[in-house]
C-alpha cells in the first residue's frame, strides 16, 4: 500500500512515479541487472509480466527497485511500486495499486476497469512487491490487465513465480562468496558487500589485512551469501570485532519457534522460550534460517520479545504506539524507548526514509518476529492491543474532526492507513458475538476518517463488511451507516445513497439522538439536491433543527446538511439564499477551525458571487476553495472548485486561462473515476462554461490550452490556479 508520499488522492500522476530513494549503495548483481533491463526495455517485445523469483532476504526488491530506476527515463507516465506485504486480506490488490497510482476514483465501478481505463494510451511500468502471501490474486490482477492492457509492463517480485502464461522468471540467487578461475565478474560480491556494510559500522576491512578477510569470507559463506544476512551482521560489528562475530556466528545454529498446534503447550512465561528456545522446528525453509536466525540469536530476551510483537505493525510503527501495544508482562513500558533503539542499531527495525521518528521492518525480518510471537502464545492478544490502540485513534480522530486538529489528523490518518485496515481486519475476523460489539464501532469511525481523507473505495468495503448483519443500537451503529450513506453521495451512488439515508434515520430515531436526526437528514437531503429535487431537498434540509454544533463526526455532518441546503438553493437559482446559509457555514467552520466544510462553503459562496455578477469574488472565493480542498487531499470538491474558476475567469476575459482551468479540472476528475460529478445542474453549468469558451478562443485554441492544462500534474494544476493574475 501507499506511504506518506503517495496519497492516494493527490494525483501526481504525469511524472517519474513513486520509487523510493535508494538510501544504501548496491553491490554487485551485474548480470540480472542486465537481464531485467532487457525484459523491461519497452521498446522491446514480446511484453510479459516479469517475476524475480527468490527466497526470503534474497533481494529481490533491492534489485528489481534498481533495475527500474535506470529504466525510468523510458517510461514518462511513470514506473509505480506497490507493496504488498501490508496486505492481511485476500481481494486488496487492485485496490492497492489504484492508491499507489493516486487514483482517488469515487465510483462503484469494478477497480480494475477504473485502472485500466486510466492507464490507456499511457506508457509507464507498474511494480507489484512482495507478491507471495496474495499469489492468486496478483495473478489474477496481473492477467486482467495483460487482456485489457496488451502494452504495460508489468515486474513482480515474489518467493515463488505466478505461473502466468509467458511469465518470464528471473531465480535470484544468494551472492557469490568466493572468486574462482573463470566465475563472471560478480563473483565475491558477498564480501564486496559485507566490507561495505563493515566500513559503515566503524570495522573498515584494510586491504594488507589478510587474515580479516579470511575472516570475512568465513562470515559470509557461515552466512550463505543472503544480502540481509550479511547487512544484519555487519551492523553487529559496532559491539563486536570481527573475530567475536565469526566466534559467535559458529558456536551454535541459530533455532526457530516450535511447531504451532494443540500439543505444544504455550510457555509459562515469553522468556522462558527466548532464553532458550526448547523445542527446534524444521524451518520452512534452511536459508530463511541462516538470512534472519543469527541476529535472532544475538538479541538480548526482551529484544527478541520486543522483535516478536512489533510484528504485527502494518506499514511502520511510531515510539507511542509501540509503547501501547507492545508493553505488558516483563516488557515495561520505561524499557520500550532502549529496547527499540537497540533493534534500530541492530537494523532488525529500520527508520523511516521519509518520516522522522517513524519505523518499518523489512517483510522476512517481521515474519520471523510474527512466528515467534505465534509460538509464544501472544499472537492473539498482540493483536487485540493492536486493534485496540488503532480503534482508540479512530475515534479520537472523529471526536476531533470538526476542530482546528483536521488537517493533522487527515495527515494522520493517511500515515496510518496500513494500521487501520489491519486493524479493521481483526475487528472484523473477531467471533460473532465480539464481532458486531466492536467491529460496528471501529468500521463507523474509521470509515468516517477514510470518507474525508480520500479512502472511499476501502471505506465502502469495511462499512459493508460490518453492517452485513444487524448489530446492536447505538452511537456507533448510526455513525457507520451515516458514513456508508455519505460514501455513497460522493461516489454518485444515488439509489445506496437513499437506502442508506432510511436506515441512518431509524437509527437516529431509536437512538434518541436529535444530533445524529439531523446528521441523518444531510443524507435524505443531499441525495434529493444532487437528484435534481431541489424543491424537496431544501423542504427536507430547511426543517431540520438548529442545534449547536458539536466537534465530532456528527459536528461535521451537521455542517454538511447545511452545506447540502445551500447546494439545493443555488442549484435552483435562489443564490442568494444560498449564499446566506453558505456564509452561516463558513463562519462556523472557522470558529471550529475546520477546513471541509469551510472549502465546501466558499465554493458554494463563490457560485452565488459569479451568478450576481461579482466577478472578482467569484474567482477569489475559488482559489480560496481549491486551497482547502487540496489540504485535507479533497480531489473531488478541487475539481468542483476549479470548474467554478474556470467559468469567472471566462467571465473575466480571460479565455484562454479558463480553457487551461477546465483540462487542469478534466484532469482531477479523471482521478476520481468520474466525468464530472454526478449531478444534471452541475454537469449543464460545465458544459456551459465550455462552450463560452469555445465561442471566445475557436475551436483550435481552446484544443491548445485545455490540453496544456490537461497534461499539468495535480501540484502543478492547483499551483496555476493559485496564480490570481489572467
Amino acid at each position: 500500500m501507499p506511504d506518506r508520499t503517495d496519497r492516494a488522492n493527490s494525483g501526481d500522476v504525469n511524472n517519474h512515479g513513486n520509487l523510493p530513494p535508494e538510501t544504501l549503495s548496491f553491490v554487485g548483481r551485474g548480470a540480472e541487472l542486465t537481464r531485467l533491463r532487457a525484459a523491461l526495455d519497452p521498446d522491446a517485445g514480446p511484453v510479459r509480466p516479469v517475476t524475480v523469483v527468490g527466497v526470503g532476504g534474497v533481494g529481490k526488491t533491492r534489485l528489481a527497485l534498481r533495475a527500474a530506476a535506470q529504466v525510468r527515463d523510458a517510461y514518462p507516465d511513470g514506473v509505480w511500486l506497490t507493496e504488498l506485504s501490508s496486505l492481511r486480506t485476500s481481494g486488496l490488490v487492485d485496490l492497492a495499486v489504484m492508491e499507489t497510482l493516486r487514483l482517488a476514483d469515487q465510483s462503484t465501478r469494478p477497480v480494475i476497469e477504473v485502472i485500466t481505463e486510466w492507464a490507456h494510451g499511457r506508457r509507464l511500468l507498474l511494480i507489484l512487491d512482495s507478491c507471495e502471501h496474495v499469489l492468486a490474486d496478483c495473478a489474477r490482477f496481473t492477467a486482467a490487465l495483460r487482456s485489457r492492457l496488451p502494452g504495460l509492463r508489468v515486474l513482480l517480485t515474489s518467493r515463488e513465480r505466478l505461473a502466468l502464461p509467458g511469465e518470464e522468471v528471473l531465480h535470484l540467487e544468494p551472492l557469490p562468496v568466493d572468486g574462482r578461475p573463470g566465475a563472471d565478474d560478480d563473483a565475491g560480491d558477498a564480501v564486496a558487500l559485507f566490507a561495505e556494510r563493515a566500513a559503515a559500522a566503524g570495522r573498515p576491512l584494510r586491504d594488507d589485512d589478510s587474515a580479516a578477510r579470511a575472516t570475512a569470507v568465513a562470515v559470509c559463506r557461515r552466512l550463505d551469501g543472503i544480502p540481509l544476512a550479511l547487512e544484519l551482521a555487519a551492523a553487529r560489528l559496532t559491539e563486536l570485532t570481527l573475530d567475536q562475530l565469526h566466534t559467535r556466528l559458529g558456536e551454535r545454529l541459530p533455532t526457530l519457534p516450535p511447531l504451532p498446534g494443540p500439543s505444544a503447550p504455550a510457555p509459562s512465561s515469553p522468556l522462558d522460550l527466548l532464553v532458550s528456545a526448547p523445542g527446534e522446528r524444521p524451518p520452512r525453509h534452511q536459508t530463511l534460517r541462516t538470512a534472519i536466525g543469527w541476529s535472532h540469536e544475538l538479541c538480548a530476551p526482551l529484544e527478541r520479545l520486543l522483535w516478536a510483537r512489533l510484528s504485527v505493525f502494518s506499514g511502520g510503527f511510531c515510539l507511542a504506539a509501540v509503547r501501547q501495544v507492545c508493553a505488558g508482562g516483563p516488557l515495561p513500558p520505561e524499557r520500550i524507548a532502549a529496547l527499540l533503539d537497540r533493534l534500530v542499531a541492530q537494523s532488525i527495525v529500520l527508520p523511516d526514509p521519509v518520516i522522522s521518528a517513524r519505523f518499518r521492518m523489512l517483510d522476512t525480518v517481521r515474519e520471523y518476529g510474527a512466528d515467534w510471537l505465534h509460538a509464544l502464545g501472544e499472537e492473539r492478544a498482540v493483536r487485540r492491543r493492536h486493534r485496540d490502540h488503532y480503534a482508540r485513534l479512530a475515534r479520537e480522530g472523529c471526536a476531533e474532526w470538526n476542530t482546528g486538529r483536521q488537517v493533522a489528523w487527515c495527515e494522520r490518518v493517511l500515515t496510518e492507513h496500513a494500521n487501520l485496515r489491519t486493524a479493521v481486519d481483526c475487528a472484523l475476523a473477531e467471533p460473532d458475538g465480539e464481532r458486531w460489539s466492536t467491529a460496528v464501532e471501529m468500521a463507523g469511525h474509521v470509515g468516517f476518517l477514510w470518507r474525508h481523507c480520500g479512502y472511499l473505495r476501502e471505506a465502502q468495503h469495511c462499512l459493508d463488511q460490518a453492517l452485513v448483519a444487524e448489530s446492536p443500537p447505538g452511537p456507533g451503529r448510526t455513525l457507520a451507516l451515516w458514513s456508508r450513506g455519505a460514501v455513497a453521495l460522493l461516489q454518485g451512488d444515488q439509489e445506496a445513497a437513499a437506502n442508506w439515508a432510511v436506515r441512518c434515520a431509524d437509527a437516529a430515531r431509536e437512538q434518541g439522538s436529535p444530533v445524529a436526526q439531523v446528521a441523518a437528514v444531510y443524507l435524505r437531503g443531499g441525495h434529493l439536491a444532487l437528484t435534481g429535487r431541489q424543491a424537496e431537498a431544501i423542504a427536507v434540509l430547511d426543517a431540520a433543527p438548529r442545534l449547536p454544533v458539536q466537534d465530532d463526526g456528527f459536528g461535521a455532518a451537521q455542517l454538511q446538511a447545511r452545506l447540502a441546503l445551500s447546494l439545493a438553493h443555488v442549484l435552483r437559482g435562489e443564490f442568494e439564499r444560498g449564499r446566506e446559509v453558505a456564509d452561516e457555514v463558513r463562519t462556523a467552520s472557522r470558529k471550529q477551525g475546520e477546513y471541509w466544510c469551510g472549502a465546501f462553503a466558499d465554493y458554494l459562496i463563490a457560485q452565488a458571487d459569479l451568478a450576481r455578477g461579482d466577478i472578482r469574488a467569484a474567482m477569489s472565493g475559488a482559489r480560496t476553495s481549491i486551497a482547502g480542498h487540496a489540504l485535507l487531499h479533497n480531489t473531488v470538491g478541487a475539481a468542483m472548485s476549479l470548474d467554478l474558476l474556470a467559468a469567472a475567469v471566462v467571465s473575466a476575459g480571460a479565455a484562454h486561462r479558463a480553457a487551461r482551468l477546465l483540462g487542469i479540472g478534466t484532469r482531477l476528475w479523471e482521478l476520481t473515476g468520474r466525468a464530472q460529478m454526478d449531478s444534471p445542474d452541475l454537469i449543464a453549468t460545465r458544459r456551459t462554461c465550455e462552450l463560452r469558451v469555445r465561442e471566445h478562443l475557436g475551436d483550435d485554441a481552446y484544443t491548445t490550452g485545455y490540453r496544456a492544462g490537461l497534461a499539468m500534474t495535480y501540484d502543478e494544476g492547483i499551483a496555476y490556479a493559485a496564480v490570481s493574475g489572467q
